[in-house]
């Protein structure tokens, strides 16, 4: 099952707040590039009928069913990258024996994640 911390579910709250998107959920998606690496997005959005629905610790967060698969295991979180640089970061479970290999920022759909930004970890398969 995905999951966030509870970082980034306060810094999700904020931006939320900050951007007025208070009415909106969190879309989260992922996508294997043809290198094997995952790439991954999150944005404010409305929901659909078809997508599934999760409340994350005050988060409602939803993820399209051709994405669950692949966000099956992947932690959310907001970390600390360098001294004083907040990111979001994605950490696949299945993948990961500690600390991601390589956070990047990635690109945010709808409202966007204003406040923080939006990040991705690359894994490659």
């Amino acid at each position: 099952m995905f999951t966030l911390s509870s970082a980034a579910a306060r810094q999700i709250q904020e931006a939320a707040i900050a951007s007025g998107a208070q009415e909106m959920v969190l879309r989260i998606a992922a996508r294997v590039d043809a290198d094997g690496s995952m790439q991954y997005g999150m944005g404010f959005d409305d929901p659909s009928d078809e997508d599934i629905k999760l409340d994350l610790d005050g988060v409602a967060v939803v993820i399209a069913d051709e994405h669950q698969e692949l966000l099956n295991e992947t932690l959310l979180d907001y970390v600390e990258l360098k001294p004083g640089e907040f990111n979001f970061i994605f950490i696949d479970g299945r993948q990961s024996q500690g600390a991601p290999e390589q956070a990047s920022p990635g690109g945010c759909g709808s409202g966007g994640c204003s406040g923080g930004g939006c990040g991705s970890t690359k894994r490659t398969h």
